[in-house]
């Protein structure tokens, strides 16, 4: 005669079979590890000092050569905006890669020693660590925003390393020294990036240095055709004529050296300041792409504001740092995966 199970009876039934997803994995199998989000504290365990390692070494590589905390913030904005934060600009291969492009031939061998530097150290004294070169660049960066007078934030860890680098990739995904700000807006966008960050982390070239050939068409290029054959001014030509002299004399239309370095800021070139928005007030701007940012009506109130309040742009300088270091990193559940060599694609 067939069983008969009441509502109650199968529904006890029910509860008292293990389903598959309770069961006890067998003894034998390692389960791997939960991955963890990508926060501050992501290498609590494996590296609890880590912070305090890297700040050692920045701060003594700063008092060493105050150059490298420009050149490593540099880097860093190079780094991200190339196939996001992932540390492929530090790779080195006999391919041509990221570091090889004509838009970076200029950055600072400063700062590729400075990380190497950092990634020793953190492997000395957290030799389990997996720590990533992503996350070293980055920490290094928010150190010597930090050191050259900027503000001090914490930074979010968990960024991936990434293996390849090409140097084809590098040209269409960077400003240009002449860039208009429609141009610097449909880039920043594509990064996720809005105009105030645009124009918040253009306050960068407070500190560091150009070369002559970034700016020295717009120093002798004064008849600009535009609509309507009407001749007009424009960020690649307004300039104060003090410093227009001035440059002049350093960079000659011809027969100059295109590699001489001219401070952004002449006053404070190693000061990450909100003189650099006071300067484009007073038509002083290095970069094209800089002095566009006054002359346009929708990004001036930005630097206007900016140029009143040292604070107002520090606290804004950390959020927009913090953003832009978040480039290319998957949002969620992670596991870091970290480069022995920072230079090398797969180790």
């Amino acid at each position: 005669m067939p069983i008969s199970y009441t509502p109650f009876v199968f529904f006890v039934l029910f509860l008292s079979s293990p389903s598959q997803a309770n069961r006890k994995p067998n003894s034998g199998t390692r389960q791997p590890p939960p991955p963890r989000q990508f926060s501050v504290d992501f290498y609590a365990e494996s590296c609890p000092h880590l912070d305090r390692i890297v700040a050692s070494v920045t701060t003594k590589q700063y008092k060493q050569a105050p150059a490298v905390g420009p050149a490593t913030i540099r880097l860093f904005f190079h780094d991200c905006f190339v196939q996001g934060c992932d540390a492929s600009i530090l790779i080195s291969i006999k391919e041509m890669a990221e570091r090889d492009a004509e838009e970076n031939k200029d950055l600072s061998q400063y700062a590729f020693d400075a990380i190497s530097e950092v990634k020793s150290a953190v492997k000395t004294n957290c030799p389990a660590a997996a720590l990533s070169c992503a996350d070293i660049l980055a920490i290094a960066a928010r150190d010597f925003v930090h050191l050259v007078g900027g503000p001090y934030y914490q930074v979010k860890k968990g960024r991936q390393d990434g293996n390849t680098s090409m140097a084809s990739r590098v040209e269409p995904n960077l400003p240009r020294a002449n860039s208009t700000l429609d141009q610097l807006l449909k880039l920043f966008g594509s990064k996720g990036l809005s105009l105030k960050d645009l124009v918040v982390l253009s306050g960068a070239h407070s500190i560091g240095f150009a070369h002559c050939k970034q700016f020295v068409s717009r120093l002798y290029n004064y008849s600009i055709k535009g609509t309507n054959n009407q001749t007009h001014r424009s960020s690649t030509t307004i300039m104060d004529p003090r410093l227009l002299k001035a440059l002049r004399m350093s960079c000659p239309k011809f027969g100059g050296n295109a590699n001489v370095l001219i401070p952004f800021d002449v006053e404070t070139p190693f000061v990450l300041d909100n003189a650099y928005y006071g300067n484009l007030e007073a038509k002083m701007g290095l970069l094209a792409s800089d002095q566009a940012l006054f002359l346009d009506r929708r990004s001036r109130p930005l630097v206007q504001m900016l140029a009143k309040d040292k604070k107002k742009f520090h606290d804004k300088f950390a959020l927009a740092m913090e953003k832009m270091g978040s480039i290319g990193v998957e949002r969620g559940r992670i596991h870091g995966v970290g480069r022995k060599d920072c230079a090398t694609p797969t180790s």
